[in-house]
């Protein structure tokens, strides 16, 4: 197996050395390669990631001149991975929150469900709040969640993490016409939806430290709104 890994960054210089060794871990399971894509950061993130230099997979590193959003940085991301020809891509943020550690056990899920697409998803693990979700955001999730089954006919529980491992028919959606921003997961999903792809969820733990969150929780919801407004009217679907 040919694995991919995007990681995208926004002044993630704490956290983006211990993720890069983590990652490094799943050399076992076939990692080929790790594309980090710097969104414009103005700490040390770049020269951090240009320091290090793995001996068994292949590093690169995307600079974007200015920071551009979450879903601009993950466009860029997978048009790389895609020049590769993986078999599997997998999306891990810069910031630590969620485990390479448990990429292995989501790319046999990917495989024994017959997935195209699979989200990881805190909520199911049951460790959400005590991995350090705020209260808030389990509730405003628990929320949208009604809204996002109801809409896309699923039953997943957290549409929301970020954590997502796309097979070789996922690689073929056209990202380029997605957000931006951080509903581009979303809008993956919904691609995947429209077009008939098999998406499912499995649980990943949950971790919440002294990141720092670049996302504003009232304009999010109103953009998850909007995604399934637009799902309806069948904007995905082509």
């Amino acid at each position: 197996m040919k694995l991919s890994v995007v990681i995208p960054a926004y002044n993630a210089a704490r956290h983006i050395e211990a993720v890069l060794e983590r990652v490094a871990g799943l050399v076992a399971c076939g990692l080929y390669e790790v594309i980090v894509v710097d969104d414009g950061s103005v700490d040390a993130t770049v020269p951090l990631v240009r320091a290090w230099q793995p001996s068994a997979f292949q590093l690169h590193l995307l600079q974007r001149a200015r920071n551009g959003g979450y879903g601009a940085a993950m466009k860029d991301g997978l048009a790389r991975a895609r020049q590769s020809s993986p078999d599997v891509v997998a999306c891990i943020h810069a910031d630590g929150q969620y485990a390479p550690e448990v990429l292995p056990a989501m790319i046999e899920q990917l495989a024994q469900r017959r997935l195209d697409l699979l989200q990881g998803s805190r909520i199911a693990a049951g460790t959400a709040l005590r991995g350090g979700m705020p209260l808030y955001k389990f509730v405003g999730n628990a929320l949208l969640n009604r809204i996002e089954n109801h809409t896309l006919g699923l039953s997943m529980t957290d549409y929301h993490s970020g954590y997502l491992v796309y097979g070789p028919r996922a690689l073929g959606l056209s990202f380029s016409s997605l957000s931006d921003s951080f509903d581009f997961d979303l809008e993956v999903i919904a691609s995947a939806r429209a077009q008939g792809l098999a998406v499912g969820e499995a649980p990943i733990p949950t971790h919440y430290g002294d990141e720092i969150s670049h996302l504003n929780p009232l304009g999010y919801g109103l953009r998850v709104l909007r995604v399934m407004w637009n799902y309806r009217r069948g904007r995905y679907a082509a």
